[in-house]
């Protein structure tokens, strides 16, 4: 139910920026005004519907130590080492997409610096590696 609300509620906003992001427009502000006001939209519908489709009523449950469930333990390493690739990535992609950029522009200008550039752009991609070796550790452990 809160898959299929959150799915609708993405449509709608996604729709109706959609529309107004199409006219053309030079004003970025106005861009990024739309945009905030489709992703509060997205953010309520996503509230609302997670509280219509939750139960009023939670009860606790008896024993949630993870030595009692061994499957806790392992599912949470899981996730961590998910998190950890995954995030990892997210900050290697950031890394070489300013960094690339900036290495496009100064090799246009001398090229003689390909080299450095591709190393700077390598050291950014290292840190996805990084998450890779720290996911790799905690499923050893698993």
């Amino acid at each position: 139910m809160i898959f299929t609300l959150s799915l609708f509620s993405l449509l709608v906003t996604i729709f109706i920026g959609g529309i107004i992001m199409f006219k053309k427009t030079n004003k970025k502000w106005l861009n990024y005004l739309i945009l905030s006001i489709n992703l509060v939209v997205l953010l309520t519908l996503v509230i609302l519907g997670s509280n219509f489709a939750l139960p009023a009523k939670v009860y606790a449950a008896a024993d949630t130590t993870v030595n009692s469930n061994p499957n806790l333990g392992l599912g949470l390493g899981y996730l961590a080492a998910g998190l950890a690739v995954g995030i990892a990535s997210i900050g290697a992609g950031i890394a070489v997409g300013i960094a690339g950029s900036a290495a496009i522009g100064a090799i246009s200008e001398k090229p003689e610096i390909l080299g450095r550039a591709l190393i700077i752009i390598g050291l950014g991609e290292g840190i996805a590696i990084y998450g890779l070796i720290i996911s790799i550790m905690i499923l050893g452990r698993l």
